[in-house]
């Protein structure tokens, strides 16, 4: 089996690896040491990653550990020559870029489970800092802003108007968001208590937080304390940031805090 090779070497959660092609599409893996040799020898593995059709591709190292990557031609017809390099999540900054020789041909799939949602993996990523639930009518006044502030913190943020794509199952993406996603920030509105989306948003990061670990971040807008009761006790007993007492920008960077404290 022809395949490229990288050796990343000792990389921590968080950094992002971005992998550029020329010439034909193909299959990226992110591999372990212990999944790189099973990969080798046509053992079925798991890894992240799956078949780019476009680049540069950017995976997230889901863990601290030695990972490689690996580009082959499984079951495609073609030629293809890959660099690699990695982008540090501290200062965003690129690490050193490794590059490899073409390859070429067709040749048999070999057995693997990817892990995860990622045939597109352009637009996929290992996880998210934070997924912002909200109600549309909030987006212009409040998430947006929010989301650009929280990313020019160096949060990875899932925001349906930079992860939705024409055609994307809306149910799975969110579903795929929320799975990946470290915190929630639920932004309570009016619109939001109205509405079914943000609800089945809101159910999902209750879901995760009957774990026992603390996920979502309430942020009122427009709300008092017997809206929020009425609507979700729980939610209500909830520490929140109010839009009325803060600025967007105070409230990023108190969520960022928050965020970078449980790296």
């Amino acid at each position: 089996m022809k395949f490229q090779q990288y050796d990343l070497g000792h990389q921590k959660r968080g950094n992002i690896v971005e992998v550029t092609l020329s010439g034909s599409a193909a299959n990226v893996r992110l591999l372990d040491s212990s999944n790189l040799n099973k990969y080798k020898s046509n053992r079925n593995h798991k890894y992240y990653g799956g078949c780019i059709t476009k680049s540069p591709a950017r995976l997230t190292i889901p863990r601290t550990d030695t990972w490689y990557v690996t580009v082959d031609l499984q079951g495609i017809r073609g030629r293809v020559s890959s660099s690699v390099r990695v982008i540090s999540r501290e200062s965003l900054s690129p690490l050193p870029e490794y590059s490899s020789p073409s390859i070429s041909g067709l040749v048999q799939p070999v057995r693997g489970h990817a892990l995860g949602d990622n045939e597109h993996i352009e637009v996929t990523t290992s996880y998210y800092d934070v997924f912002i639930s909200h109600a549309t009518e909030d987006k212009d006044t409040i998430v947006r802003p929010l989301a650009s502030s929280l990313i020019s913190k160096g949060l990875r943020v899932w925001y349906d108007e930079f992860e939705l794509r024409i055609g994307d199952s809306l149910r799975r993406k969110i579903d795929n968001g929320l799975t990946r996603s470290r915190f929630g920030v639920v932004v309570i509105s009016p619109s939001f208590l109205s509405k079914n989306w943000p609800q089945y948003e809101l159910d999902g990061l209750v879901t995760r937080e009957m774990t026992g670990d603390q996920v979502i971040l309430p942020l009122w807008h427009k709300v008092d304390k017997q809206e929020v009761i009425d609507y979700s006790p729980s939610l209500a007993d909830k520490v929140a940031r109010n839009t009325s007492d803060a600025t967007i920008e105070e409230i990023a960077f108190e969520i960022a805090e928050v965020i970078k404290e449980t790296s």
